[in-house]
């Protein structure tokens, strides 16, 4: 009996065959790929990566299952609308693992798509750029058209998909998560020390990771999640000592709502952003973005401080950028990535205000960048 047959159609009529795993469907999005090597199931559940299907460059995924503990939504839901691998391992082999990732597809209704020449098919969305797609059973022909009708990045907003309805507190830290720096430290994670909560920060939840609202927390931050259409005026009510704005997926211009808030914030109190943020932040002071040809998604992504000279390895997940051309002369570029020369940062020191593109909590360095946790609490002392 011949093995059930998948495909994944680009809207330029590329066809990758596979074999279908996970939810068995339809799934539609923006082909985009990932370098990043370990993290499978962060990847899923970031919800920076709403509307994409996103291809794992690593060649085997699934050794290591997935369980409760790991999931980056702070609702535990998957959020890539498809997922791409090349070998999809038949046995989830850890101690920490309490389902198979095939299973965890199925169950979040995620089509999954194993088998497929993902160094072909990375080489073409590099050389294409990202483009639309469809995954499914269906006859490749359908499959072109349904990936053509699907809604272009350019000019969507994703937001509103996945920030929350309602305000909520967060009270984690890193805790057993906290990279240790040293043995004695890696043996004592489970108690490593938490900050008491100095400064209440409101963070505008575009889309937020867990362990970023973590890492505020271990900074001593006290910290309030809103949604993304809440306004500024609702949010200077909280009375906070500071505001972060988050991560989140879709093409920052199509928010306006979002920029219009950060607009009026800028200057009343510190403000720190982080990737959707920064963008965010940039558009308020009067710059612009624009979509990059594949984006810049991995752990591997070499970032240069301009204030320090010095080189932070970092993790990033975005697909659109900020023209450090059309920002206003009050805003200082502060770090750049060293593959493109693209705007990876900025400050607006009397408006106490910075950002950077990439993501500090995820460690990728692992130490390179939680100083900016910090630099955001001192700007509030």
């Amino acid at each position: 009996m011949d093995a059930e047959r998948a495909y994944l159609a680009l809207a330029d009529g590329t066809i990758f065959p596979g074999r279908p795993f996970g939810a068995r469907g339809l799934a539609t999005g923006e082909a985009v790929f990932t370098t990043t090597m370990t993290g499978y199931q962060e990847v899923l559940t970031d919800p920076s990566y709403a509307g994409q299907i996103v291809t794992m460059t690593a060649a085997e995924i699934g050794n290591v299952g997935v369980n409760t503990e790991d999931s980056e939504s702070v609702d535990g839901r998957v959020h890539v609308a498809g997922f791409v691998v090349r070998d999809l391992s038949p046995i989830a082999s850890n101690w920490r693992a309490q389902e198979s990732l095939d299973a965890y597809l199925a169950r979040h209704g995620k089509v999954g798509i194993e088998g497929v020449d993902t160094r072909k098919l990375t080489r073409h969305l590099r050389d294409h750029g990202a483009q639309n797609a469809a995954i499914g059973t269906d006859a490749p022909e359908v499959l072109v058209r349904r990936a053509r009708e699907a809604p272009d990045m350019n000019g969507l907003d994703l937001v509103d998909m996945v920030s929350p309805r309602e305000p909520y507190r967060w009270t984690e830290g890193r805790g057993a998560w906290q990279v240790p720096i040293t043995a004695s430290r890696a043996a004592n994670a489970e108690r490593a020390p938490v900050k008491e909560p100095v400064h209440h920060v409101v963070a505008i939840d575009y889309g937020i990771k867990k362990n970023i609202l973590r890492c505020l927390v271990d900074a001593g931050c006290k910290v309030t999640a809103v949604p993304a259409r809440m306004r500024a005026d609702e949010i200077l009510a909280l009375k906070p000592d500071g505001v972060f704005l988050s991560n989140g997926p879709g093409d920052p211009a199509a928010v306006g709502y979002a920029i219009a808030t950060v607009r009026e914030l800028v200057g009343k109190v510190p403000i720190f952003g982080i990737c959707l943020g920064h963008q965010f932040l940039a558009s308020a002071l009067g710059g612009k973005t624009y979509k990059l040809k594949f984006g810049h998604r991995g752990a591997n992504q070499p970032v240069k401080d301009l204030t320090t000279g010095r080189i932070e390895i970092t993790t990033q997940n975005h697909g659109f950028c900020v023209d450090l051309a059309s920002l206003p002369s009050r805003a200082q570029p502060t770090h750049v990535h060293l593959n493109d020369g693209t705007s990876e940062g900025l400050q607006v020191p009397d408006l106490r205000a910075f950002s950077v593109q990439y993501h500090p909590e995820a460690a990728a360095g692992p130490h390179d960048s939680l100083y900016l946790f910090e630099r955001f609490t001192q700007s509030m002392g």
